[in-house]
């Protein structure tokens, strides 16, 4: 087959950049419904640990995403988001057969390794053709399905579920991958020419690092990434339980789940209108203020009363609209500086991000004591610390 050569229309490649971030929003929100059933199956004794399925995922990726990027500065993106979709392919169907709580772990941590390549390298080919205020325009459309495919996600897990087994959602996760791969693979053109690849030298590695870590705003940017992906991956963890536990909605949790996700989906939508005019800065200010506001209201009410659902369900939905508002524009922050090296530069943001969110994330899982209490008081400290950083550090 000759390898595509003319550039995608912008709708086109907004498209295929958002559904190889979608394989990783799939990978984690059509497992939800499954959580119980894994629980009553394979950990019994401890329902909390099949949370686990989520954060070993998560935590897989942010280890792969530490090599994609460089890998992908030396042979290509497309070469390594196809490998990266092997491997990703392989963990789904270990997972998808396994016995034990433990053996499902290390196929999701396999799985997540796997779709760091489309996850990272996606984000070097944006780099590759777009910077600054255009590129973060395009992040922002891109994340909007970050946000959109929890919407269907849980939906279409429990249709699975309730037709084949909790055991197919793993399988649906292979056919997913196969359509989004092979879209790529034979409509995008390469963005990385061999002349401008660079030598996969342990050396130079350490070295390009350093360069990335010299810059302030990446440093800033990094660090305020991982808390957004603390209080987001901490939510996610938490909330099928939430629902069941507090306020005994188990049954319409799909329905309930996807409205959040529909509703926060319009912020990556308003910051690609607003971003431009308001600059990356102000959205990020926006994003961590507000989720100030709301968490220390569920804070307060859960440490002196009783959380109402409908304001959990507005809080809910305002930290997946922070992660609109703040986690597109802080990727075009970091990645302005070191366009030079931005596979490793992705990598690097990536790794960090996602591994220390992933460590923030599990034990605000486990803490759950079926009430809110323990996610309010998480992502009230961290959207201050957010906030704090923006202020008083970020130019």
């Amino acid at each position: 087959m000759t390898p595509p050569t003319k550039r995608l229309s912008q709708p086109e490649f907004i498209a295929l950049i958002a559904m190889n971030f979608a394989m990783v929003a799939f990978s984690i929100d059509s497992m939800l419904p499954a959580l119980p059933e894994i629980a009553e199956a394979l950990t019994p004794d401890a329902p909390n640990r099949a949370q686990l399925v989520l954060t070993s995922f998560v935590f897989g990726m942010g280890v792969g995403t530490l090599f994609t990027g460089p890998l992908s500065d030396t042979f290509g993106r497309k070469t390594v988001i196809g490998a990266g979709a092997l491997l990703y392919l392989i963990g789904a169907a270990l997972a998808g057969r396994a016995e034990t709580l433990e053996g499902m772990l290390a196929g999701r941590v396999l799985q997540g390794l796997g779709v760091a390549g489309p996850r990272v390298v996606a984000i070097a080919i944006v780099r590759d053709l777009y910077e600054g205020r255009p590129m973060a325009r395009i992040m922002s459309y891109a994340m909007m399905v970050f946000t959109l495919v929890p919407a269907l996600a849980p939906l279409l897990g429990s249709f699975i579920i309730d037709a084949f087994g909790w055991r197919a959602v793993f399988y649906s996760f292979l056919l997913f991958c196969c359509l989004v791969i092979g879209w790529l693979m034979i409509r995008q053109p390469e963005t990385l020419p061999p002349e401008r690849r660079r030598s996969f030298a342990p050396a130079a590695l350490i070295e390009a690092t350093r360069v990335c870590f010299s810059h302030r705003v990446f440093v800033l940017s990094t660090a305020m990434q991982v808390l957004a992906f603390g209080m987001l991956f901490g939510c996610l963890s938490s909330v099928q339980q939430i629902f069941e536990t507090s306020f005994g909605r188990a049954e319409t949790f799909e329905l309930w789940f996807a409205l959040i996700a529909l509703i926060s989906g319009s912020a990556s939508v308003i910051n690609a209108q607003l971003v431009v005019r308001l600059g990356m800065q102000r959205m990020i200010t926006i994003g961590f203020g507000m989720q100030v506001a709301f968490s220390a209201m569920v804070l307060l009410l859960a440490l002196f009363g009783a959380v109402p659902f409908g304001l959990y369900i507005v809080w809910t939905t305002s930290l997946f609209f922070m992660a609109g508002l703040v986690i597109g524009n802080l990727n075009a922050l970091a990645m302005e500086p070191v366009g030079d090296i931005a596979g490793l530069a992705a990598s690097v943001l990536g790794a960090v991000a996602t591994v220390l969110g992933a460590m923030i994330a599990a034990p605000i899982g486990l803490a759950f004591d079926g009430t809110p209490l323990p996610l309010a008081m998480a992502t009230a400290t961290l959207s201050a610390i957010g906030l704090f950083t923006v202020f008083r550090g970020l130019r």
